[in-house]
């Protein structure tokens, strides 16, 4: 009688050190046991990841294979004539005026703005096309402005030299002049920057200050000043941002003025590239 007590006690004291599992769970387990045991149960022999009722299969026609290929051998075209005879008609040394409708309020007002890049120190510049049907020595002039993927964009001192370039790969950019306070939404909003090769998200001025203090730039506001004047430090700060990874466009303006599903008006936009970085923040 004495070792059966004993026994008993023994019993009683695993069974209070186990751990107790509340009612909800196991029954929440038990739920989801007899759910998975229903699928097996109904589930079809075959593959069906190929014909997933829940995955569309993607197929691409053969027109597309074809249209791909033509628009690759005429920007290689376009590529070897621009680089041997500039761009011709389309560019201009001269600054173009143009005017638009702004609504303001109740009211319609025209305001005239610059319509080019001629003169200006620097542009913002963004990668419209994807990869897909692009020649080689184009993707070569874009890896060189920074601009891999669709929808990066970039700051770049205008000179002549970067002109040249813009003008051998505008059908897959659109660049133009930013204000002071765009760039500043630019750079708080969507600006990042590179630290030991990562993209660091630019969270304060503490990162600023710690990589770019030798060069007198201590804060976003001493970068932003220093982009949008190009001073001895540009090429340097713009190398500490990373490039900045934007939305598609959807804006009134794009499909009005850049008219993208069409093909997309590309190339030089001036100060009209406000609105469109705008609606791609």
């Amino acid at each position: 009688k004495t070792q059966r007590t004993h026994i008993l006690t023994m019993a009683d004291n695993k069974k209070l050190d186990t751990p107790l599992v509340p009612e909800s769970i196991l029954k929440h387990k038990h739920d989801l046991d007899e759910l998975k045991a229903n699928r097996v149960a109904r589930k079809k022999p075959g593959n069906r990841k190929v014909f997933s009722k829940n995955k569309s299969i993607k197929i691409i026609k053969p027109e597309k294979f074809i249209a791909r290929n033509r628009h690759r051998l005429n920007y290689e075209k376009r590529f070897k004539r621009v680089s041997l005879r500039g761009m011709q008609k389309r560019a201009s040394d001269k600054t173009v005026v143009k005017e638009r409708e702004v609504e303001e309020g109740t009211e319609t007002k025209v305001m005239k703005y610059k319509a080019n890049s001629i003169g200006a120190k620097f542009v913002f510049c963004v990668r419209i096309r994807d990869g897909a049907g692009t020649p080689k020595a184009v993707r070569q002039v874009l890896s060189g402005f920074r601009l891999r993927s669709q929808y990066e964009g970039v700051f770049l001192p205008y000179d002549e030299a970067t002109r040249k370039m813009l003008h051998l790969v505008e059908p897959y950019v659109v660049y133009g002049v930013l204000t002071k306070t765009t760039v500043h939404d630019l750079i708080t909003r969507r600006g990042h920057c590179k630290v030991d090769g990562k993209r660091v998200p630019m969270s304060n001025n503490l990162i600023v200050e710690e990589h770019l203090g030798d060069e007198g730039i201590i804060c976003i506001e001493d970068l932003v000043h220093e982009i949008c004047n190009v001073g001895e430090s540009f090429m340097k700060a713009n190398s500490f941002l990373w490039p900045f990874r934007l939305t598609a466009p959807k804006s009134k303006f794009e499909k009005d003025t850049l008219k993208y599903k069409e093909g997309g008006d590309y190339g030089d936009k001036g100060e009209a590239i406000d609105e469109v970085i705008l609606s791609m923040l």
